[in-house]
């Protein structure tokens, strides 16, 4: 499936060294599994690993979920064998850990050719402030917000507003969207405590982002709620759509719905809402 054309709400974790995990997977209505190698998995198992995860890549079964494996850093002894192991993979991105510049993206893209996808944990302070070329580099397709690392990075508190985060939120999105990339939201930590996710979720959402990552199955049908487009969502932007081309096809007056202006801005959004939608119901009735 065309990047662009499915729905990125939730991605979730999964070590890539636990077959059981692996085979859990592929059951969960998740829209992307973030195969991990780096932090989900021990250094003692990250060799064995690679073998594991390849093993369950090949025996498929993931349907059409974003697979994307988060290899280790470039600048571990894990991170180049990692890439090496899994080009061949039938993945559709790999996700390198803490890239702080374009250099860093075009390291990975000469391990593994340039006709593959790449996308970027951004969780440190260099590469907050060199999100743009980095989104501009031709491979990359997704980014990350490593909020937990950055916020070790920032020596900066975790607050429920995460205002300390604003910043480095806004920033990352700012460079995904002028660069047409997806952009995931970081991880919530309290995994049993549903509102909590809810919050952080719809804070996420209304700042622009595509959806979130995610650390444990029981958080997938929050976010999987939050980051989809409501049916009263829905049922506005069929209306303002309605009425704008009565507009257009009379050539009189202005359109408005519900006491408000709807202009051609209002429609492209509206359009888009609706398009997610049908993902969405698409992906579900798999």
């Amino acid at each position: 499936m065309d990047q662009t054309a499915r729905p990125y709400r939730s991605a979730l974790y999964i070590p890539g060294s636990k077959d059981r995990a692996l085979d859990k997977a592929r059951g969960l209505p998740v829209d992307a599994i973030l195969f991990d190698l780096e932090d989900a998995v021990t250094p003692d198992a990250k060799v064995a690993a690679r073998d594991t995860l390849n093993a369950a890549l090949a025996q498929g079964g993931y349907g059409s979920r974003a697979k994307i494996v988060r290899i280790n850093g470039l600048d571990t002894e894990w991170g180049r064998d990692d890439a090496l192991a899994l080009k061949g993979a039938d993945v559709d991105a790999f996700l390198l850990p803490k890239v702080g510049s374009a250099a860093d993206v075009q390291a990975l893209a000469d391990i593994i050719g340039a006709d593959k996808a790449i996308w970027a944990m951004m969780e440190t302070p260099a590469g907050i402030m060199n999100a743009m070329e980095i989104a501009a580099h031709p491979q990359i397709k997704g980014f990350v917000a490593g909020t937990n690392d950055l916020a070790k990075e920032l020596n900066c508190r975790f607050r429920a507003d995460r205002l300390p985060m604003q910043l480095a939120l806004q920033t990352i999105l700012m460079a995904a969207r002028a660069h047409g990339v997806i952009a995931l939201d970081g991880v919530y930590n309290q995994y049993l405590d549903e509102e909590g996710l809810r919050a952080e979720c719809e804070q996420g959402r209304d700042l622009g982002y595509d959806g979130k990552t995610l650390i444990h199955p029981a958080q997938v049908a929050v976010t999987n709620e939050c980051f989809a487009p409501s049916d009263a969502e829905i049922e506005l932007a069929r209306r303002q759509i309605e009425a704008f081309e009565e507009v257009e096809r009379t050539g009189q007056g202005v359109a408005v719905v519900d006491g408000k202006i709807v202009e051609n801005l209002h429609v492209e959004t509206a359009k888009k809402i609706l398009a997610l939608a049908s993902t969405v119901a698409a992906t579900a009735a798999e």
